[in-house]
């Protein structure tokens, strides 16, 4: 009795989570444009080096303007650049 009431809570487990849709991926090309739009909006403090924190904006800030680009397809207007700084 135990093996069919553990069976069937296993098959009801896989069921369940094969219902779970998986998460798209987003384009290379949008990816790479978005990450060189965070970069021109978002300079480092000292030239040349990535480690160094961004003279405009926090991480959040960055995080936020690269899921909008990728929402919007790897286009950003300029206007959206100047006020996030």
């Amino acid at each position: 009795m135990r093996v069919i009431i553990g069976f069937a809570v296993a098959s009801a487990v896989t069921i369940a989570s094969s219902a779970i849709v998986p998460a798209r991926a987003i384009d290379v090309k949008v990816a790479r444009a978005c990450d060189a739009l965070v970069a021109k909006a978002f300079p480092p403090r000292q030239p040349g080096n990535p480690a160094s924190s961004s003279a405009n904006g926090n991480a959040k800030v960055q995080r936020d303007y690269f899921n909008k680009c990728v929402a919007n397809g790897g286009k950003m207007d300029d206007a959206a650049a100047a006020k996030s700084k």
